[in-house]
């Protein structure tokens, strides 16, 4: 009796005695900018647990000013990168094994802003002063959002201005017209208590197709070697956006665990806005559709920002999200 007892108390110690942890890999994520609300669904599947569920010890980066966030992600390191279909367009004609496995947001939500200038069309860009980075894709697409409403690019100025200046203060001061998202710096605005007229991107999608940005990226070689380690961490970001596109408000409280520096009712508001942008009209999180990426390389190509013809077809995968991958 005494020897069962003894083998029944090694018994239920084993039971109740926690399983060793698994060690978790790591897995080096960089942002494109400062933490905002396109990277809410990551901070969620963080702070929620769901990447240690699959097995993760993800380690996101913010980048520095100079960062090139495809270039880390082509030679491994950073697994997985925040990227837009402009620049992953670019790349992959220049031969950088990059691909997109989730567009973060479905449709363009950026557009050009002004305070005061009476600006309601592309047309009223006329006589302005634009003010950006001075990329050859930005006199691109306001010089078809201009013809489309039989504007001129000649009679737009640009003017360079630093990428860390505030853009009401920019607008204000220096610049008639300035390219935002309005997701966070239209949001920002209004609790300024600054009245910006935007000219939309979704206005002009007939002159400049649509296009997905931000989007989620890997590597080729990742895809090629550790499908099961993509997968995992594609599945896990996915929860995170599903669920702060069914829960801004939580989610937000969620972010600024994060970044707590940020203004409250800014992170709150944009997040309000910003959430049903994530899955809008597509099937679920993350899908990409052929249609858009050929249609923006074609685009890019036609208009000399990239020296040869794009094929979308390697460009982007829907193999890795949840219901496609199993």
């Amino acid at each position: 009796m005494r020897y069962r007892t003894v083998v029944s108390i090694v018994l239920l110690a084993a039971l109740f005695t926690a399983a060793p942890a698994v060690a978790l890999e790591r897995v080096i994520l960089n942002l494109d900018w400062t933490p905002n609300t396109n990277h809410t669904g990551i901070y969620v599947a963080l702070d929620k647990g769901w990447y240690e569920e699959e097995g993760i010890d993800l380690v996101v980066v913010t980048p520095g000013a100079d960062t090139n966030v495809l270039a880390l992600v082509a030679t491994n390191r950073a697994q997985f990168g925040i990227s837009f279909q402009e620049f992953m367009t670019s790349a992959r004609v220049e031969g950088v094994p990059v691909v997109s496995v989730a567009a973060i947001v479905q449709h363009n939500t950026s557009g050009f802003a002004s305070i005061g200038k009476g600006i309601q069309t592309a047309k009223d860009f006329e006589g302005k002063r634009y003010g950006g980075s001075g990329l050859p894709i930005e006199r691109a697409i306001l010089k078809h959002m201009m013809e489309a409403d039989g504007g001129d690019i000649e009679k737009l100025q640009f003017v360079a201005i630093p990428g860390s200046m505030d853009l009401i203060t920019a607008l204000e001061r220096h610049i008639d017209l300035a390219w935002i998202y309005y997701g966070w710096q239209g949001i920002e605005a209004e609790l300024r208590g600054v009245e910006l007229d935007v000219v939309m991107m979704d206005q002009y999608f007939h002159a400049v197709p649509d296009y997905y940005t931000p989007i989620l990226v890997t590597s080729e070689h990742l895809i090629a070697t550790r499908p099961d380690l993509v997968r995992a961490v594609v599945h896990a970001t996915v929860r995170g956006y599903e669920f702060a596109a069914a829960h801004p408000e939580e989610a937000a409280e969620i972010l600024l665990k994060y970044v707590p520096e940020y203004d409250p009712e800014l992170v709150r508001r944009s997040q309000e806005w910003l959430s049903p942008h994530y899955i809008a009209d597509a099937p679920f999180f993350g899908w990409q559709e052929h249609e858009v990426w050929q249609r923006f390389g074609d685009w890019m190509y036609e208009n000399g920002l990239i020296e040869a013809p794009f094929d979308a077809s390697g460009a982007f995968t829907n193999e890795f999200l949840p219901g496609l991958s199993g």
